[in-house]
């Protein structure tokens, strides 16, 4: 079987599944965003959207906090 997607080999086959049950899919500002929640907020892990301008916007790269 093969699969063509941008998603990570570790979502679609977890091995720990207690590893991922903190993260979820947010909409923020419109844009889809893959967040793992964290003490201070929400600690931004991927940028979900297809549009490449999202991806030049510093205040939403990986490892960002949103608030």
């Amino acid at each position: 079987m093969i699969l063509y997607t941008t998603v990570p080999q570790d979502l679609i086959f977890p091995t720990e599944q207690s590893e991922f049950d903190n993260q979820k899919v947010v909409d923020w500002q419109g844009i889809p965003l893959l967040v793992q929640q964290v003490e201070k907020g929400y600690k931004v892990v991927r940028i979900m959207s297809c549009d490449p301008n999202h991806f030049l916007d510093d205040t939403i790269s990986p490892g960002q906090f949103l608030n």
